[in-house]
């Protein structure tokens, strides 16, 4: 993590309870986090509910990690339904973009570093028009641009 980027990361992350990842991202993490002590996330991520969407059995084994049985919109839409905090999505970007093309996304919180790549995957690319009102924007004091979203329905 950058310089400066944990400064904010506490904010970012201290409002969710549950997370969802894909199976790539979860395999990443699961080999990483359960070890780690860089705060605030190592606390957090450990911490939190993680839900994985894989139709394959998980190689790792993490405190507090359900793979999604059936449909994902479904059991998001459920989940949405319970009482707790938000519901993030960390570093999955096919699942990021399967939420938001099924309406199931009520808000956006981007981190967005100060470094171009030039290639990669594109977290909005392929999606349809989404409409979305700025809650908030800011910058840490590492560079980062912090901006909150929220979804118009």
């Amino acid at each position: 993590m950058g310089r400066h980027y944990g400064d904010n990361l506490a904010s970012i992350i201290g409002t969710q309870d549950a997370v969802i990842l894909g199976r790539r991202t979860y395999n990443e993490w699961a080999e990483f986090w359960p070890e780690s002590d860089l705060e605030p996330f190592s606390s957090s991520i450990n911490g939190v509910m993680k839900y994985v969407v894989t139709s394959t059995a998980l190689d790792r084994t993490w405190s507090n990690t359900v793979t999604i049985e059936g449909d994902m919109t479904q059991f998001i839409n459920k989940l949405k339904s319970e009482p707790g905090l938000d519901i993030g999505v960390h570093g999955s970007i096919a699942v990021a973009q399967s939420l938001l093309a099924a309406g199931v996304v009520d808000e956006l919180k981007l981190v967005i570093m100060p470094k171009i790549v030039g290639r990669g995957r594109k977290l909005l690319e392929g999606l349809s028009t989404i409409l979305v009102e700025p809650i908030q924007s800011k910058i840490s004091p590492g560079g980062y641009l912090l901006v909150d979203y929220r979804i118009i329905k």
